[in-house]
């Protein structure tokens, strides 16, 4: 487990709704060392699911002082709380249009608990075959043109869950 010396928003990243309240629990992943030229776009994700009433576990993707933040803890810390909070979520939304491990990696492990999960890239990407060629009935891959038809797609996912 990771320890609470080395993240700042621990506590806040446990946190979870009771169900009982309705708000869905989602996972939020995109690219960390593959690359964060995308931060605004997750940032952008991360609101359009809080307006929607979501609760983001993975809201440190979204942050821009995650680098920061994670240098202070070990690989097996991050590897605890990220996987920590997958299990706790009702859903994954990944952005997939930066190749990331990692975020292949989670969205392996939502699939094996069925823990649905929508993936989201820019068009004319060459996202992944293992992604788009998964035939799993719990993902859904869906290309966005511009940010509404994004917060859309978003929209209609979490209302389907």
């Amino acid at each position: 487990m990771y320890s609470k010396e080395s993240c700042e928003r621990c506590e806040e990243m446990e946190k979870i709704i009771p169900s009982g309240q309705g708000k869905k629990s989602i996972f939020l992943s995109g690219s960390i060392r593959g690359g964060r030229q995308l931060l605004e776009t997750y940032r952008f994700i991360y609101d359009a699911l809080e307006e929607a009433g979501a609760e983001v576990l993975s809201w440190h993707v979204a942050d821009p002082e995650l680098e920061k933040t994670e240098s202070k803890m070990t690989e097996q810390e991050i590897y605890a709380r990220d996987l920590g909070l997958l299990e706790k979520s009702d859903a994954l939304i990944a952005e997939v249009t930066v190749p990331s491990t990692g975020v292949g990696y989670e969205i392996c492990r939502a699939l094996v608990r069925k823990i649905p999960v929508l993936c989201l890239h820019m068009p004319d990407v060459a996202v992944s075959s293992m992604v788009l060629g998964n035939p799993d009935t719990l993902m859904e891959v869906r290309s966005y043109p511009d940010k509404e038809a994004l917060k859309e797609i978003i929209i209609d996912f979490i209302r389907a869950l």
